[in-house]
């Protein structure tokens, strides 16, 4: 069935497919999400396995598509008799205690067309139904499976905010622009806008850090925030990514806004080899010269016995980047010049049904090789630009980040317990922008973050069933991870020593189908966290070592208890509401409060740990061809982490804060040839100043902007007039916060400067040629505004004060075989 558009919206929990097929029952085949219905299929029936002779057998099959891919959480109804089931990870199913005689077999899956299928039970034995074929139908409607919560599970029993992008909605995307950051900033409420820079600052998610993942590896460096995590991978070797929204209790340290987990491409192809060629390019649509550049990718794929595989690598080099009025704009952390590879492998071994092993290995790179300079303009006035020059310095970027993996899945085990075991390795570095004269070290220099991990999950999910309206399961294991973080000069001075991090968490999490259609999940993770500190001294803020501190090291040890529960009632279609508590802990960069020490010990600094409390409650509603979700979020610590400006040095301020805010989606599909929707979401946060509890005192400071983004609309139409032609508009909307006055000496605070609203239209679309070939185009900021992106104007500083990108084009040419 033909590729119907998807939208690139929140998507929070769906109604429960189960409950509605039993409130029903006896059923008549038709439903409202489901208008399509296939015919009767005569299915290959064979009868093994006798049970003893009770009056009652059994019937078991496996749910399927076309090309024999396993359909999940399929719900399988036995009409007439209040039998049921849902179809695990391989499709399959299977329903005892089934009277004997003729009956019918049911097969539902929101975004699949239904199966009715005839079948015999004879008494103690057990009927098999091979290769039961559903369609894929609506995929608006197509309920998601999501693994951010360690077990793959369907969303309708998530009582959370959750966002999916799946790999066509990347595609599109990526089109537009191949930031991954972008793609996201574009497109997930809730999440900071785009910056147009290598780094993610300002790209907090519902005003706080958050955590992220490629395959379950942790990405980020919360010892010492690089801004580089969210743009560690190419979107070309991405299935979907999972947006969790919130703190999140069982994921660890530096969740505390949520996480986005990159989940990579697996094999889909049952041959030895295929594979996607990729050829494009890509510049500025009305000041060209000097601006394009190209994009090369290679993707192999196949499958030979047990043994399957992906292999990918990619190149992309950019031109100079240009704004609407056509100047360079300013290469500090720049996206213009830039040569970014990407090397990727997952190779599959299955023995059998129950057990899988896999090994993964992606390389990232991003560096920008300049041959101009910034020319500093005057915030508020005239805008920083890049002239011809030479750049001093290394070049700026992520010269690696790479991730190493070796997964065991076992199935099967005891009571239907499965287990996944992944070992890890992963590697960053991060470059970050030369500079002449600094607060923080005397003289020139430039930074680079390294870090280095290791570890070890292990996660168990045990179901169980006490009775037809009550069972759940429970999902168990440990964590154990390693990380060595610092940041030095690349002349040789420390300026962050190393922080040598041991964690070991172990946790648990319940999940309840207490009564008929009300789901409560419930758990802990329980934080043991010891960081090793050698000596060091900070560096010098005058000749002679002038300022310079001496510091004795030793050892910080962290615990903690945090906790989450939820409900979910998934009744009705039209209301299915939730409520979520989540509790994440978070070390607030420990690397700038050792930098920044004015005393002699560390046993002295202010290294409390911060501990995240977000309350949330929403619903999602759907009515025939209509989807509206909403979310209302409040997020609590006693200790905050907002960096100020004090003495024209970054310091954390560690002051009780509160954050609100709430997001709405809305999306309409008439038809399958069209549909259109839009989303808003709104943030809001403060730091209690006088620390009485209270954040409504005339005293109490906002949240810089480096935290809290302003509101956010975004807006799609679709369209697909033929099997072959897409067209796709998209429109993002970021409005203004201007909280602060200047400081005494006329300035903004670094984070403090006023925001103005600005609003861009992107254009993706793409024709088919044949069944080999596929072209697509996509065009960032149509109308060629010049404007000035969130994180230039809340900076405040002359150097930020740059110009985002004039209307650029992307043309690429994809050959399949």
């Amino acid at each position: 069935m033909k590729d119907l558009p998807r939208r690139s919206l929140l998507l929070l929990t769906r109604p429960s497919l189960c409950a509605l097929l039993t409130a029903v029952l006896p059923f008549s085949g038709q439903v409202a999400w489901a208008q399509q219905s296939a015919p009767d299929k005569k299915v290959k029936q064979t009868t093994t396995q006798s049970v003893p002779k009770t009056g009652k057998g059994s019937v078991k099959g496996k749910v399927q598509t076309p090309d024999g891919k396993p359909v999940e959480f399929a719900n399988v109804v036995v009409k007439g008799t209040g039998k049921g089931t849902q179809t695990d990870e391989k499709g399959a199913f299977t329903i005892n205690d089934i009277p004997e005689g003729e009956h019918s077999l049911l097969v539902q899956h929101l975004g699949f067309t239904s199966a009715d299928l005839p079948f015999t039970v004879e008494t103690g034995e057990q009927t098999v139904l091979e290769a039961i074929t559903v369609q894929e139908g609506d995929k608006n409607l197509n309920e998601v499976v999501v693994s951010a919560g360690r077990v793959r599970e369907s969303l309708n029993s998530v009582p959370a905010s959750i966002a999916v992008l799946k790999a066509k909605e990347i595609q599109e995307q990526a089109t537009i622009n191949n930031s991954i950051a972008a793609i996201l900033g574009n497109t997930i409420p809730g999440l900071g806008m785009p910056n147009n820079k290598a780094t993610n600052t300002g790209q907090t998610l519902r005003g706080r850090s958050l955590l992220v993942l490629v395959d379950g590896i942790p990405q980020s460096t919360p010892l010492m925030n690089g801004n580089r995590d969210i743009r560690s991978i190419d979107p070309a070797v991405l299935e979907r990514v999972e947006v969790v929204k919130g703190a999140t209790a069982i994921y660890g340290n530096g969740a505390g806004g949520g996480l986005i987990n990159y989940i990579t491409r697996k094999p889909t192809e049952n041959k030895a080899i295929a594979g996607i060629t990729q050829l494009g390019m890509h510049g500025n649509l009305f000041h060209m010269a000097d601006t394009p550049g190209y994009r090369i990718s290679q993707m192999l794929e196949g499958k030979i016995n047990k043994f399957s595989y992906v292999v990918s690598g990619l190149l992309d080099r950019t031109g100079v980047y240009k704004d609407g009025a056509g100047d360079v704009i300013s290469t500090s952390n720049g996206l213009g010049e830039t040569r970014l590879y990407n090397a990727y492998t997952k190779l599959f071994y299955d023995f059998n049904a129950d057990n899988e092993l896999e090994f993964s290995f992606n390389l990232f790179s991003s560096r920008q090789y300049t041959k101009y300079v910034n020319k500093p303009g005057v915030y508020g006035e005239t805008p920083t630009i890049a002239v011809p020059g030479d750049s001093p310095g290394d070049a700026e970027g992520t010269p690696f980040n790479y991730n190493f993996s070796l997964r065991y899945l076992r199935r099967g085990l005891w009571a239907k317990t499965s287990m996944d075991i992944t070992a890890y390795l992963n590697g960053f570095e991060s470059m970050n922008a030369y500079t002449a004269s600094t607060s923080g070290w005397y003289g020139p220099g430039q930074t680079q973050i390294t870090s280095r991990k290791k570890g070890l999950r292990a996660n168990f999910y045990t179901p169980f069933n006490v009775s037809p309206n009550f069972g759940g399961g429970v999902t168990y294991g440990i964590d154990i991870l390693g990380d060595v973080t610092n940041q030095v000069l690349t002349d040789g001075r420390v300026y962050v020593p190393d922080m040598n991090m041991t964690s070991i968490a172990p946790y648990a999490q319940v999940k309840l189908d207490i009564v008929k259609d009300l789901t409560l999940k419930t758990g802990a993770r329980f934080e043991n966290i010891g960081i090793d500190v050698k000596d060091y001294s900070t560096l010098a803020k005058g000749p002679n070592g002038e300022g310079a501190v001496a510091v004795k090291g030793g050892k910080l040890d962290y615990k903690a208890l945090n906790l989450n529960a939820g409900l979910r009632y998934s009744k009705y279609s039209l209301f299915n509401p939730f409520f979520n508590f989540s509790q994440a802990f978070g070390i607030s960069e420990l690397g700038r409060i050792l930098r920044s020490a004015t005393t002699n010990t560390i046993a002295n600094l202010n290294t409390k740990p911060i501990i995240v409390n977000n309350y949330e409650a929403g619903f999602s509603s759907q009515y025939k061809f209509v989807q509206f979700t909403a979310a209302y979020f409040i997020s609590t610590s006693k200790l905050g982490a907002d960096m100020v400006t004090v003495n024209g040095v970054m310091t954390p301020l560690r002051l009780p804060e509160e954050i609100k805010g709430y997001e709405f989606t809305l999306d309409f599909q008439p038809s399958d040839k069209l549909s259109f929707g839009g989303s808003y979401s709104y943030v809001e946060g403060k730091a209690d100043q006088n620390d009485n509890g209270h954040f409504d005192d005339p005293e109490d400071r906002y949240l810089t902007g480096a935290r809290i983004t302003p509101p956010k609309a975004t807006a799609f139409i679709k369209y697909q007039p033929t099997d072959k032609l897409n067209l796709n508009l998209f429109w993002v909307y970021s409005g203004n916060r201007k909280r602060f006055d200047k400081q005494a000496n006329g300035r903004y605070g670094n984070g403090e400067g006023p925001v103005d609203a600005y609003d861009l239209f992107n254009l993706n679309a793409s024709y088919v040629f044949s069944k080999h070939i596929r072209a697509a185009v996509g065009i960032e900021n149509l109308l060629n505004k010049t404007y000035f992106n969130t994180v230039n104007l809340f900076s405040g500083q002359d150097l930020e004060y740059t110009r985002g990108n004039g209307s650029r084009f992307s043309l690429n040419v994809y050959y399949n075989f």
